[in-house]
């Protein structure tokens, strides 16, 4: 459905993003991530070809952005970085105004218009100033316009930026069912979206792609995974587990009695961890295997980057 072929953009002497290539296809939950300045926006906007690309091939559905933009746009939903929108305008105003945009007419555009406001929980604010709105309703009337022409593809920057925990988990729910019949690219910096939402992570900094794969596959990367970590409610000699078959190493807070154990590879330390507890009888309150920080995963690959 979309494919980039050696993606470039320059502001001037700086290259915002440099020769990015990548595929997705229907089916698949991208999320794209990167620091602050990481050319996550910028691609974001060529990708809708509302940017045009000093260099390099954006095709959607076989066609070529820079030949049949407007047609391919039709197709697109697209929620921008801060969600912009007419302020002097009420939630109904705008997306009535985006429906007759988007040419929809009589009952198609009133069940739209009905749905959408009730899947992003509109109802409440439908007629206040989008102005007097608070970030995260800002934020929903956003998302509301990119999804209300039910596009095949949608491109969401920051798509729970400014909502409380309950509201970003019921805008996860509705991009994992939007996406059972779409596309969908989702930039975002926040590393739990990804595995809560996404099939797939890219993750780029200085505009070069440095990861693309499963977020499952990026957990693997981080030293965490598959670590054993312990919480002793009475800390006595454990240098015995360091010493078990397939521990790499042991990390130990005496102060907190938290201990970790790194395997070898992949190693499974959990059955023998629990073995050694009980035969001694050590006294642990906590002890569970660790899926991966992606966060430190994170940090290692994009620190790494020379700008």
């Amino acid at each position: 459905m979309i494919s980039v072929k050696n993606l470039t953009k320059r502001f001037g002497g700086f290259t915002a993003v440099d020769n990015l290539s990548f595929e997705v296809k229907p089916g698949d939950i991208v999320g794209f991530l990167g620091p602050n300045g990481a050319g996550k926006s910028t691609t974001m906007k060529m990708l809708t070809g509302f940017l045009t690309p000093s260099s390099g091939e954006i095709r959607i559905a076989d066609q070529a952005m820079d030949q049949s933009s407007k047609h391919i746009q039709q197709r697109l939903g697209y929620l921008p970085e801060g969600a912009p929108a007419y302020g002097d305008m009420t939630p109904i105003q705008f997306l009535n105004f985006i429906a007759d945009i988007r040419k929809l007419k009589g009952r198609e555009k009133q069940q739209r218009l009905d749905e959408v406001i009730e899947q992003v929980a509109l109802t409440e604010v439908l007629n206040r100033p989008i102005e007097n709105l608070s970030k995260g309703f800002k934020r929903r009337v956003g998302l509301a316009q990119a999804i209300l022409h039910d596009p095949e593809i949608l491109v969401l920057d920051e798509p729970t930026d400014g909502l409380d925990p309950n509201q970003k988990h019921q805008v996860r729910e509705l991009i994992q069912n939007l996406s059972k019949d779409k596309l969908v690219i989702i930039s975002t910096h926040i590393l739990e979206e990804v595995a809560a939402v996404c099939n797939r992570a890219m993750i780029i900094a200085s505009g070069r792609m440095l990861f693309d794969a499963t977020p499952e596959a990026l957990q693997k990367k981080s030293r965490y995974y598959r670590a054993i970590s312990l919480h002793f409610t009475q800390m006595t000699d454990i240098s015995g587990l360091a010493e078990l078959p397939g521990v790499a190493d042991m990390e130990v807070e005496r102060h907190s009695g938290r201990v970790l154990l790194f395997p070898e590879g992949e190693q499974e330390l959990m059955p023998g961890v629990s073995a050694y507890i009980k035969n001694r009888g050590l006294q642990v309150d906590s002890l569970y295997e660790e899926q991966g920080r992606l966060d430190d995963v994170f940090r290692q690959m994009t620190a790494e980057v020379k700008v």
